[in-house]
């Protein structure tokens, strides 16, 4: 009763007058929300909370749109304060458990989803979310006792019957194409097929799926890629299913070909909903020719954040939970970082290791073939960030955390490298150059159709390796709207 009536007085101290102000900032910030500026939304929530800093809504609200931009880590704290001020609101305890699926922690999102249920019972959504912790909670500890065979070698071709009229309309065989291999034609049909919204049977992706692990899974954890001096390399970043945006960039600057070779830097999928459609066309071009294509991971090429942001949904729509499991065992499988000319290094987050002087030969030995872990190498290597300020510093994410010039400078010079080219986060011209020798690249224009931001690709050719920074805007897609399939809660 003390603390109660302490936190009565508290409210009281706040003028009924500031009060007022502070939920016209609110109103404000939704407005801002229901744009989908979330960032704007975060300044106006702020200026409420420094007004009345004892509403649980504002943080709460505030929380969400941590969750929107990925800043889990903000958002836990938000959705605790919310909880904190009122422990019976329920928003605050959806905002947290949302936060930690995120971050891959069911355990943990499993209790305040049980809070949830115990405060309303009739809840069918946190019912649903219960049930999926408990499911996955298992999944983790039985995964861990009992050595499963991966669906690259229990999934077989003769699960998925395609009829010979499809078969005979689209001109290539399932058969042919697993025993001798993907051509060119095959490629430009599949992408004529997608463009066109069209379904492509799931014989066709198990067959892309299971070779492009084929020549996933021989390669180190990082590699070298040599650019002869008479040739070039683009390198992209983010694509997020924006297959429309993905076809404009090879309309601009050509179709993957041993002549005009590609990297694409992670996060392929999730988030815009023609992920299938995007990650397809590059592995396809991967297996056509592995000189042609080279995939980097991103922090989104993981169960975790594709149950929430759209991918789970959109593969069990598009195809089934077999080929999403397959390309779950593809994604483990892609490499983290490439190295170009022994001068620049390309890798999804950054080089926000815990401790200087990390060698590249540490890189390469990463066993990457797992999901995406809470800490270490290779979990610095997809979810790092660069900031202005010298040193090491916690994360807004909530995992690994942000770096500074000297950081970087460091791993550089222990690595004898000139840049590093990174990518994990929306810049408004579609690229970043931080650090004096850093360039942040994102290649999904006008982001999930709200944002307004520029794409951009950087061309290096081979006898100078200095980076060609290309801008391009967002082209016109058909009305699917982003984040279709993705969790309800996001």
């Amino acid at each position: 009763e003390a603390d109660g009536e302490k936190k009565k007085k508290k409210m009281s101290e706040v003028a009924p007058e500031i009060i007022e102000k502070a939920e016209e900032l609110k109103k404000v910030g939704n407005d801002y929300f229901k744009k989908s500026n979330f960032e704007r939304a975060i300044e106006e929530y702020s200026k409420a909370i420094d007004l009345n800093p004892n509403n649980a809504i504002y943080y709460s609200n505030r929380a969400q749109c941590h969750i929107k931009i990925e800043n889990y880590g903000y958002a836990l704290i938000d959705a605790s304060k919310a909880i904190e001020l009122n422990p019976s609101f329920i928003k605050g305890y959806y905002r947290r458990a949302s936060a930690n699926l995120a971050l891959n922690k069911y355990a943990i999102a499993l209790k305040d989803f049980k809070v949830v249920l115990k405060l309303r019972p009739s809840d069918k959504l946190a019912r649903e979310k219960v049930k999926m912790c408990i499911k996955q909670v298992r999944r983790q500890k039985i995964s861990k006792a009992l050595a499963v065979d991966p669906p690259s070698k229990s999934l077989k071709l003769a699960k998925y019957h395609t009829p010979k009229e499809y078969i005979d309309n689209f001109k290539h065989d399932p058969t042919d194409l697993m025993e001798n291999g993907l051509t060119i034609e095959f490629v430009r049909d599949m992408m004529k097929t997608f463009k066109e919204c069209k379904k492509l049977p799931p014989a066709y992706a198990l067959i892309i799926l299971k070779k492009a692990l084929e020549s996933f899974t021989p390669l180190p954890a990082l590699y070298h890629v040599e650019v002869p001096k008479t040739s070039k390399i683009t390198v992209c970043g983010d694509t997020h299913g924006q297959y429309f945006d993905l076809l404009n960039i090879f309309e601009l600057n050509g179709e993957p070909s041993d002549d005009n070779p590609y990297l694409f830097n992670g996060d392929f999928v999730d988030r815009g909903s023609f992920s299938c459609e995007v990650i397809l066309t590059l592995l396809a071009f991967r297996v056509l020719s592995p000189s042609c294509m080279h995939l980097t991971r991103g922090n989104h090429e993981s169960k975790s954040l594709n149950r929430l942001y759209g991918f789970l949904g959109e593969v069990k729509h598009k195809f089934d939970m077999d080929i999403y499991e397959l390309f779950q065992e593809v994604f483990n499988a892609v490499p983290l970082s490439v190295v170009l000319n022994r001068k620049v290094m390309v890798l999804h987050g950054g080089v926000g290791f815990e401790r200087d002087n990390v060698k590249i030969s540490e890189l390469e030995k990463i066993n990457r073939f797992m999901e995406i872990p809470d800490k270490g190498l290779m979990t610095d290597m997809l979810w790092s960030d660069p900031c202005a300020q010298p040193g090491r510093h916690p994360s807004p994410r909530g995992i690994s955390r942000r770096f500074g010039p000297d950081v970087t400078k460091n791993f550089l010079e222990t690595n004898s490298l000139e840049l590093i080219v990174r990518s994990h986060e929306v810049k408004m011209p579609g690229y970043e150059k931080m650090h004096d020798n850093l360039i942040t690249v994102f290649s999904a224009p006008n982001y999930c159709d709200q944002s307004g931001n520029q794409g951009a690709y950087i061309i290096f050719q081979g006898h100078d390796m200095k980076p060609q920074i290309s801008q391009f805007a967002a082209v016109p897609h058909p009305d699917v709207k982003p984040m279709k399939y993705a969790d309800s809660m996001f």
